[in-house]
């Protein structure tokens, strides 16, 4: 029978007093020269932006009261949005090391690359990203040491070990059979699957990733084959969609694009090879495009001095011009689409070089700012936490010199960048 320990009336209507007394919120007011709204492509002049504890309370105007006791950030002249959202980054890679180079380092070094990478990623105005893939749940711990103040980095929704087939991109395939590497990732058939996926959210999986086809960087797959059946896409969809998570997959192949769509995926990857018919059911189903369309121009300048697989190089060739295509065309078909760059496969710090080709390539620049924040906040499934400047969202803002809508490249290079009303870079 456990003791029962008495505490003196006195002592209890002190804790409830001290218990009924709110903790002082903190105020902050953020000037700029305007704002731009991301829905209607239209500039707000002047705005007046007031935070309390990290989420916007009223946007006003310039010359607005103050409410007493707010920090002031005057940003000046520049032009504010929202703070980016990337869908697709791994913050774990380092592509200077790809290859074989990466046996040559402990596996704890890539946790500490992450460190680096998720500062530089914040500080290039992503404020929030969705880590698709790492080993050793590796951006679970990101995440984790960022909420807790520990390091600077954007918002992570961490996917943990992409899940794929045995012999698939999402597998270790550069290996002989002597050497086994463990993949809680690799898992083959419905039953097996479900269960992965289960696993992955156990340990703090908030999306999940799977490879759908092969890939480029993988060693010895074809980029296009198909890689999961469609019964295993539905199972595995069905089952996170079931726990409450969105599915990314990763798709070059027309195949195993088009069953990702039918088994209910909410972001296809890559998207390289898709067709009419991929629009079409893309359109049918609600299904948003990440296509990271910037990445071939480091890949191919810099891959084999980076010590890239003489065939991934290949492939990289293959199919680099064919997916720009795709982006075109799928964009003019009408496919909903979010920013995803894949950062990682390039340096951390540099996913704004993507806006450029994905104008480029057929977008107007206020379409690729929607991919990169009402459309990712959407395809997220976090409206009322980031992708817009608005009430009761993050203050989460970047603000440049000069007009995006005009020159889609000062996003490249952010004068200030505010995260949950906190200025991070001036």
């Amino acid at each position: 029978m456990r003791k029962m320990l008495r505490v003196p009336a006195c002592v209890l209507a002190v804790a409830g007093l001290c218990a009924a007394v709110p903790a002082q919120a903190e105020t902050v007011v953020v000037n700029a020269a305007r704002m731009l709204d991301v829905r209607s492509g239209r500039y707000l002049q002047q705005p007046q932006i007031e935070v309390v504890d990290g989420r916007i309370s009223r946007i006003g105007r310039a010359g607005d009261p103050l409410p007493a006791g707010a920090t002031r950030v005057d940003l000046g002249g520049r032009t504010l949005l929202p703070g980016l959202i990337d869908m697709h980054v791994h913050l774990t890679a380092d592509p200077t090391l790809s290859g074989y180079q990466g046996l040559e380092y402990t596996d704890n070094f890539w946790t500490v690359v992450g460190v680096a990478n998720a500062r530089r990623t914040l500080r290039a105005g992503f404020t929030t990203v969705r880590n698709v893939g790492s080993a050793n749940y590796d951006d679970v711990a990101l995440k984790q040491a960022v909420e807790h103040g520990y390091i600077d980095g954007p918002r992570i929704v961490p996917a943990t070990y992409a899940i794929g087939a045995t012999g698939g991109h999402c597998d270790s395939t550069e290996f002989p059979p002597s050497v086994a590497v463990p993949g809680p990732g690799v898992a083959d058939g419905p039953e097996a699957i479900r269960t992965a996926v289960r696993r992955l959210r156990k340990y703090g999986a908030e999306v999940i990733k799977f490879c759908g086809t092969g890939g480029v960087l993988s060693k010895t797959d074809a980029v296009g084959a198909q890689q999961y059946g469609l019964d295993e896409m539905k199972a595995l969809v069905g089952e996170a969609h079931m726990l409450g998570m969105k599915v990314a997959v990763h798709a070059h192949g027309t195949s195993g694009i088009n069953d990702a769509i039918r088994a209910g995926a909410d972001t296809i990857e890559h998207c390289s090879l898709a067709d009419e018919e991929s629009f079409r059911l893309a359109r049918q189903h609600g299904t948003w495009f990440s296509m990271d369309i910037y990445n071939d121009d480091y890949i191919l300048a810099e891959g084999e001095k980076n010590g890239l697989f003489p065939a991934s190089l290949e492939k990289e060739r293959q199919i680099g011009r064919k997916q720009r295509e795709t982006f075109r065309a799928a964009h003019a078909a009408g496919v909903r689409m979010v920013f995803g760059s894949d950062g990682g496969v390039y340096p951390n710090g540099d996913n704004a070089r993507q806006f450029a080709k994905m104008v480029e390539w057929g977008m107007s620049p206020l379409e690729a700012i929607q991919a990169a924040t009402v459309n990712a906040a959407e395809a997220l499934g976090r409206p009322g936490d980031v992708g817009a400047i608005e009430v009761g969202r993050f203050a989460d803002l970047v603000a440049v010199d000069g007009d995006p809508l005009q020159d889609i490249t000062v996003l490249t290079r952010p004068a200030a960048v505010v995260k949950g009303g906190r200025l991070l870079r001036e």
